[in-house]
């Protein structure tokens, strides 16, 4: 495309040639970088935790998203972990949609946020936003809240109700013992083999991403993707179950 024949190379037409490798060269960098993703959620703490290592993956992470060139999903609020990693994606040049309850605000929220923040009614439709609008799930170290809303993505994936990707940044060991916890669950006979490989893990935000884009499912689904009606998703299942029971009434 870009060879030229060497007897009929001028100075101005070697700039040119060298000019045009450059763009093309360039192109190429950017075409790897570019995701099968376009927006990822991140689950993660309304506090930083005691040690340095916890802030630093979550910027870390932050800096992984914008150099793939993809948007965040996240719980809305401008402290701990996610007003960290929020800012980072925002001031990476890219749209950052915070979803969180009305009756949190007062508590995830402080001084200004960045990007959209969307205020809903409850937990239930915090998560069914966030399933909806995200293309993949990563949880980075936080509480209770941090671990059920990643529980919620990995169950939905077994009973087929998305087939996205849940990925763990195991930030020095932290879900360790949650990992270990899901391995004794095959053990025992309660987690199907094919549904352990559901969850793809991984101790640095860059490893993560790349075992994220090559992963492919393998787990059975406890029911079929189409029966779940996902278009309407946006209203959950028991919504959805709770709605029929109304009307039979």
């Amino acid at each position: 495309q870009y060879c030229l024949h060497p007897y009929n190379i001028s100075p101005h037409t070697t700039k040119g040639f060298v000019f045009a490798t450059f763009i093309h060269s360039m192109e190429e960098d950017n075409n790897k970088q570019r995701s099968r993703f376009r927006k990822i959620c991140v689950f993660c703490g309304s506090h930083s935790g005691h040690r340095e290592v916890f802030s630093d993956a979550a910027i870390e992470l932050g800096n992984e998203l914008v150099k793939r060139k993809i948007d965040l999903v996240y719980g809305g609020g401008s402290v701990g972990l996610m007003g960290l990693i929020s800012r980072r994606v925002y001031e990476g040049g890219f749209h950052v949609l915070g979803i969180i309850p009305k009756a949190l605000m007062p508590i995830e929220i402080s001084g200004e946020t960045v990007g959209d923040v969307r205020v809903v009614a409850d937990m239930h439709e915090r998560k069914a936003a966030m399933a909806q609008e995200a293309e993949a799930f990563i949880a980075l170290p936080g509480g209770y809240g941090t671990m059920e809303e990643l529980l919620e993505m990995i169950t939905w994936s077994q009973l087929g109700i998305h087939k996205k990707t849940v990925g763990i940044l195991n930030v020095d060991g932290y879900y360790n013992s949650l990992l270990a916890l899901f391995d004794t669950g095959v053990e025992e006979g309660f987690i199907k083999p094919g549904a352990r490989n559901i969850v793809v893990s991984a101790p640095t935000a860059k490893e993560l991403m790349e075992k994220m884009e090559e992963y492919t499912p393998s787990h059975k689904h406890v029911a079929a993707h189409e029966s779940w009606k996902v278009e309407e998703l946006g209203a959950l299942p028991w919504k959805t179950t709770k709605q029929a029971s109304i009307k039979k009434h």
